[in-house]
């Protein structure tokens, strides 16, 4: 699978721009803040319905501008689909495959799987339990819909419970209910998340193995209150508590991911080269993965990942990803010669475009 062009109005700093690509090889060159990033996240957007930089959607809206529009041209399983987007302020945002509009935008999640390594992704390893948690829940749901609509109807419930904590007084009867929708849904949740990462970790750690030379032992370690049994009992008993703080403190929302250099939080020992390197092992092995279980290659989105990389590491990320089972790959960098040497690792098709204020142009190789 990959995207033969993109047709861009309006976003972010992109005022317009109709593009070309290559099937494999697709490059952004261009300075800091010239819009490389934006094209990224264009196409990402076109995948999950909203921006990896930004959750408001009329926030990612050009400056002087009220509406955006992307339309992307890809070729899936052998057939063209058109997929296209509009938002524009207090509207409605408009979702479209085939000229067909969405009836949820949650069905369109996982029809076209991208994968992103962008220098965003060390919040997974400095920040909040949250941003593990979304990394979960992209990778799952790109190829298990029940598991979008579990976590879907799991917040719902959240959200009520939450509202009847900030209440003055507890009506128990509701709280059965929605406590009894939460214990559902979260039940679903910790099995498919304890699955994924028995399966998922032995990929990772072969990548990060093949990534550093095998110089260090990486793990993760998933943990949840569902490991205690069923999660009803642990909100009943933690209601009262709950009631004075105001929110739930037992459930799916608070699972987290460790993630670990030998046997220590990368977060305290990871240098940044070890850090670098295990985001991207985690993230070419979410590729794998999400390849083996779609039936679908991602496409294979890299924002600036070879800075504060030696050259030995970068140079066996480059011979990873020239394997035949990676499909069309984007690559933003400051650096021409840079590129060029990539290019000519990679060998095959291949196209550099020069971003410069929003102003996309294709050239010579």
């Amino acid at each position: 699978m990959h995207i033969d062009k993109i047709s861009i109005l309006n976003y972010r700093n992109i005022t317009e721009c109709e593009l070309q690509f290559s099937p494999k090889i697709n490059c952004f060159l261009g300075q800091n803040g010239m819009g490389k990033t934006n094209l990224l996240d264009a196409i990402y957007y076109l995948s999950f319905c909203k921006s990896h930089l930004n959750p408001v959607d009329t926030q990612v809206i050009k400056h002087g501008s009220d509406f955006f529009m992307l339309q992307g041209v890809y070729q899936r399983k052998e057939v063209e689909e058109l997929i296209s987007c509009a938002v524009k302020y207090r509207t409605k945002k408009q979702f479209k495959r085939n000229k067909k509009d969405y009836e949820r935008l949650s069905d369109h999640i996982g029809v076209i799987p991208v994968v992103l390594i962008s220098p965003s992704d060390l919040d997974l390893i400095t920040d909040g339990s949250d941003e593990r948690r979304r990394f979960l829940d992209t990778v799952i749901s790109q190829y298990d819909k029940p598991y979008l609509s579990s976590l879907i109807r799991y917040n719902a419930a959240l959200q009520h419970r939450n509202a009847m904590m900030k209440e003055q007084m507890l009506d128990e009867t509701m709280l059965d209910i929605y406590e009894e929708q939460m214990a559902i849904e979260a039940t679903y949740i910790y099995q498919k998340r304890a699955e994924f990462i028995d399966a998922f970790t032995p990929v990772f750690q072969q990548f990060y193995a093949e990534i550093s030379a095998g110089k260090e032992q990486v793990a993760l370690h998933y943990t949840s209150h569902l490991q205690q049994g069923d999660l009803r009992p642990l909100l009943k008993e933690c209601r009262q508590r709950d009631h004075l703080l105001g929110y739930t403190t037992r459930g799916s929302h608070k699972d987290d991911l460790s993630m670990l250099l030998g046997e220590y939080p990368m977060k305290r020992t990871g240098s940044q080269g070890q850090n670098k390197t295990y985001l991207v092992a985690l993230k070419l092995a979410q590729f794998v993965y999400l390849k083996q279980v779609s039936e679908q290659t991602p496409i294979l989105l890299l924002d600036d990942i070879f800075d504060k990389l030696d050259v030995e590491r970068v140079t066996r990320i480059v011979k990873l990803v020239s394997r035949d089972e990676f499909g069309q790959i984007f690559i933003t960098d400051t650096n021409r010669e840079h590129l060029d040497e990539i290019i000519m690792r990679l060998g095959g098709d291949a196209r550099i475009f020069e971003v410069v204020d929003g102003v996309v142009e294709k050239i010579t190789i």
